[in-house]
């Protein structure tokens, strides 16, 4: 017995999660002011400044409203961008106010650990978080819920994310604690980076492989009448 073909070249059609989820300009926009933090900090410590974490947050936040401003001069959402320029803003007023430069680290540390557990229980709960956001770009609602294999494929998906996020407390901690402002910025420009390409690439295949052959993809969810939650 043959399948219809028809459902099989719709899932071919998919976009995959790279596309849907971008990515590349998010991960730029938040380097840029890690970048001018390290590099104002270490040359104003080499010409002897007395307040290098200040030289360091005055960098980061000015190169953060830079980013900010070009952003939105491109049309990008206000909120995303005014949300970005925030988290800057805090993470450089904490170094100031803790006169730790690894501090300016904290906003991202706590990001990480905040995310990991929201994945993790949004996962376990069948709510997990990359069907709710990969839905919500899709303009389904919370109609994927109600299709089992998507509901399974999100749930599996889901564990690479947060498996990346423990994978990042993993490096930045111990860095953190050894306040080791260098490598914190390495890592945070280098590392989260390609660990979000790697949640994408593998993520796509656990979710696409959850789904059977005659499914018709991520775009059409086979709608049934049963509520997850109540299972």
């Amino acid at each position: 017995m043959t399948h219809d073909p028809a459902p099989r070249s719709a899932s071919r059609q998919d976009p995959g999660l790279a596309e849907l989820l971008g990515g590349r300009a998010g991960a730029v926009d938040a380097s840029v002011p890690v970048v001018a933090f390290v590099l104002a900090w270490l040359v104003a410590g080499w010409a002897g400044s007395a307040f290098p974490i200040n030289w360091g947050a005055g960098a980061a936040v000015v190169a953060g409203a830079g980013t900010a401003l070009w952003r939105l001069r491109q049309g990008r959402k206000p909120r995303a961008v005014l949300f970005g320029l925030a988290g800057v803003v805090l993470a450089a007023g904490i170094a100031l106010a803790t006169g730790r430069a690894s501090d300016f680290f904290l906003v991202q540390i706590v990001s990480n650990a905040g995310s990991a557990l929201a994945w993790a229980i949004s996962t376990v709960v069948r709510w997990p978080l990359l069907g709710v956001i990969v839905g919500g770009l899709l303009g389904q609602r919370t109609r994927w819920r109600r299709d089992p294999d998507l509901l399974r494929g999100y749930q599996r998906a889901s564990w690479a994310w947060v498996f990346q996020y423990v994978v990042r407390l993993a490096v930045f901690l111990p860095l953190w604690a050894a306040d080791q402002v260098l490598l914190l910025g390495l890592a945070r420009t280098i590392v989260s980076p390609v660990l979000v390409g790697l949640s994408v690439l593998v993520s796509w295949p656990l979710l696409r492989t959850a789904l059977p052959r005659d499914h018709p993809g991520i775009r059409h969810p086979r709608v049934t009448g049963a509520d997850p939650g109540s299972r």
